[in-house]
């Protein structure tokens, strides 16, 4: 669903005119954020298939720090691996990397281990990986990345529509006050209905992270 036919979908369930353009007037602007904060809440609640995707680093020799291009700070990586060597990568502190680099002379070969460093100047995640490369190696990070806000008429919305579409109405009946016959609690109340009907739906597809294993 595009962005203008989200802010139609809430603009006509507030017995408010249907819009040509998002920008068309001060107030279909303002339902435009609210979409845009409806989505946002809706894409943090859950691990969402339609967000999730893969990002590659190539290493160099000698090279300990890499940026997850198209990243832009908003990833949760689920499973980071090897792919030249075939096996996952571990996780540590940024204190443990600072002990291998810092204190002694770090390892070098085929990188183990990862963790965060800040983001670049295009505001990508940066990732510190140790021992450190002797040669180039394949690094697959499985991951979810959550989307920019919307910003053209034509930008589809990957994640299910009916959660927004309903979460945004209930931030917008807050903020105007009256809505003609439903309250924002009840609001509310549909918006997180919507939401846990979506994630049971999606998370069928995904039935290992929504089981729990006792060691």
């Amino acid at each position: 669903m595009t962005y203008l036919n989200l802010v139609n979908n809430v603009l006509r369930r507030l017995r408010e005119d249907e819009v040509t353009s998002v920008s068309s007037s001060t107030y279909s602007k303002m339902v435009g954020d609210f979409v845009n904060d409806a989505k946002k809440l809706v894409e943090a609640a859950w691990d969402w298939s339609a967000l999730r995707t893969t990002l590659t680093v190539t290493t160099s020799d000698d090279v300990f720090n890499y940026v997850l291009t198209g990243s832009q700070n908003k990833i949760k990586i689920l499973h980071p691996y090897n792919d030249t060597d075939n096996f996952e990568l571990e996780y540590q502190t940024p204190i443990w990397f600072d002990q291998q680099y810092m204190y002694q002379s770090p390892a070098k070969g085929s990188p183990r281990y990862y963790t965060f460093n800040g983001v670049d100047s295009n505001g990508d995640t940066q990732i510190d990986i140790y021992p450190k490369p002797d040669g180039a190696y394949t690094l697959r990070f499985n991951a979810v990345k959550r989307n920019d806000d919307m910003t053209a008429d034509s930008d589809d919305l990957l994640i299910p529509s009916q959660p927004v579409i309903h979460m945004a109405i209930a931030l917008l009946s807050r903020e105007r006050g009256e809505t003609g016959g439903t309250s924002t609690p009840e609001y509310f109340s549909i918006a997180d209905k919507y939401l846990s009907d979506a994630i049971a739906l999606d998370a069928q597809k995904h039935p290992e992270e929504t089981i729990f294993y006792t060691p």
